[in-house]
């Protein structure tokens, strides 16, 4: 059974798992991310996530298999990208943050599902317009966002999360107005 829903300081610990073994494979040459460990992301990544409210869970069969931060906080990096909606209000705007996926469930279209979950949270909090990123370097990323639909609005080359010389791949998507509501409380 697969359910995605907001995270939890209990869910903190698994969270930093999937981090720690996308990290394995990086260091192992088996995937490429960007990230460092000890560096980004880390368990305080997650936890501050979850104490903010922003953290959100796709669990299978009860276990966490995917994560990400979901909010309206746009990086100030963002203001190199070539946005098509530049003029976006910023309450209009949902962003997803730091998306993993455990490397024991890749292959399953989590990455997708997870996706497609953002997009219905922004479209139910009225958020049509969406903004993501990737490392450059992260080429399986910058993939599926394409075929979801994604276009890339620039790369900016920053000091990102503490991580020096990133080529920060800044991606934008836009759901239809007639889409987008107030969210039912």
């Amino acid at each position: 059974m697969i359910e995605i829903r907001k995270g939890t300081l209990e869910d903190v610990s698994q969270v930093a798992g999937i981090y720690e073994h996308i990290l394995d494979k990086e260091e192992a040459g088996l995937s490429v991310t960007g990230w460092i460990r000890g560096v980004y992301p880390t368990e305080q990544t997650a936890r501050e996530a979850a104490e903010a409210g922003e953290l959100f869970v796709l669990l299978s069969d009860g276990m966490v298999a995917a994560a990400a931060k979901i909010n309206r906080i746009q990086v100030p990096e963002y203001r190199d990208a070539d946005w098509e909606y530049a003029d976006a209000p910023e309450a209009a705007v949902m962003v997803l943050h730091t998306l993993v996926v455990d490397p024991s469930f890749a292959g399953k279209g989590y990455g997708t599902r997870f996706v497609s979950f953002y997009e219905q949270y922004a479209a139910e909090n009225g958020c049509p317009y969406l903004r993501m990123d990737t490392n450059a370097r992260n080429q399986a990323a910058r993939r599926l966002y394409g075929h979801l639909g994604y276009r890339e609005a620039g790369i900016v080359s920053c000091e990102f999360n503490g991580i020096p010389g990133v080529r920060l791949v800044c991606l934008e998507k836009t759901l239809s107005l007639e889409h987008c509501g107030q969210r039912k409380e």
